[in-house]
């Protein structure tokens, strides 16, 4: 009867969702290690952890979305990197306790499937576990009318890595004389947007095709490049040396996040200037009238993700950081002082 009501009728089409799962599991299926033991469609996924190679293997795990990053996405209906910035948030978090990424799973949630959108996010999200070496073994998409808008989605992840318990990395040993090495990020990454659609598109009334001079591209461009991996710079560096501690720079910025690993009784000492400010940064400040102060708290300005280790292995590990396609600089130093971040 044509009045009959229907899942599909109330804005769910279940034959949808089953086409875009088939459809992406090729795709998927790039990012398999030879742990993985499911295939795309079950209930759960299943890993089987190699433990010949850890002596004490531990577990461990990460959540993050992208926030108000996905707005720029859909501005610019581009959706194929947004999932890399999903892995990256997730997985370089794992990675600051020297855990290598295993697995991954990701949540999709739209107010109506468009299966085009959807494969774009996630090759995303499946480029983003290549780089990452880790394995896209499942997730969940909800088609959610009524709740999240016809055209909009909002994404999580959910990474699982693992450290020999003897090889966790979580600053205890940092001391003083030891030197902090920045590694460079590919601008804003995926904090601080709700400032950032404040002070362009409110207060400046800026476009996402408005051409930048100042950066060389659309402000949509800048806005939506995607946040830097750092697993390959720690693999460079853990067989070579010993890293004493290392921060993923998201909220908070760099002295909210290196504060997350100092002991007791030190200082980093941020040197100004040791590293370029990509200009992004110059043009928030001016742009919104920014305080100096606000904007370290709030960005990366310009480094994601920071290493600490001896000052006798920091030309070494600059080195290698660099050989390896990372631009790295020695931002700083630890000194004597009763934990805090400062620069200088």
């Amino acid at each position: 009867m044509s009045n009959e009501i229907t899942y599909k009728k109330s804005g769910v089409d279940i034959e949808e969702g089953d086409r875009f799962i088939s459809l992406i599991t090729p795709m998927v299926k790039r990012t398999f290690r030879p742990e993985v033991l499911t295939d795309i469609g079950s209930f759960s996924g299943l890993f089987k952890l190699d433990m010949t190679r850890y002596r004490e293997p531990v577990l461990v795990s990460g959540t993050d979305g992208v926030g108000t990053k996905l707005k720029i996405a859909f501005m610019m209906d581009r959706h194929t990197t947004i999932g890399i910035d999903l892995v990256a948030m997730c997985v370089n978090d794992i990675l600051t306790s020297g855990a290598e990424p295993l697995f991954f799973l990701d949540y999709f949630a739209t107010g109506k499937l468009k299966t085009g959108k959807a494969i774009e996010v996630i090759s995303g999200i499946v480029n983003g576990c290549e780089e990452a070496g880790c394995s896209l073994i499942g997730g969940e998409t909800a088609e959610m009318p009524g709740f999240y808008s016809e055209n909009e989605y909002d994404l999580s992840g959910f990474a699982v890595g693992v450290v020999d318990k003897e090889k966790i990395i979580d600053g205890a040993n940092i001391k003083e004389g030891d030197v902090i090495i920045g590694l460079a990020s590919s601008g804003l990454h995926s904090n601080g947007y709700s400032l950032v659609r404040k002070v362009f598109f409110d207060l400046n009334k800026f476009d996402v095709d408005t051409s930048i001079p100042e950066l060389g591209m659309t402000l949509g461009e800048e806005l939506l490049k995607p946040t830097r991996i750092y697993v390959q710079a720690f693999t460079a560096l853990r067989d070579n040396l010993e890293i004493k501690g290392m921060t993923h720079i998201t909220g908070g910025g760099i002295p909210g996040n290196l504060m997350r690993i100092l002991p007791e009784r030190v200082i980093a000492n941020i040197k100004i200037g040791s590293w370029p400010v990509p200009p992004i940064f110059d043009l928030i400040e001016k742009m919104g009238n920014i305080p100096d102060k606000e904007m370290k708290k709030t960005f990366n300005m310009g480094i994601g993700y920071s290493i600490v280790v001896s000052e006798g292995v920091s030309r070494s590990a600059i080195s290698l950081l660099n050989n390896t396609g990372y631009r790295a600089f020695i931002i700083g130093g630890i000194e004597k002082g009763g934990k805090d971040v400062r620069y200088s």
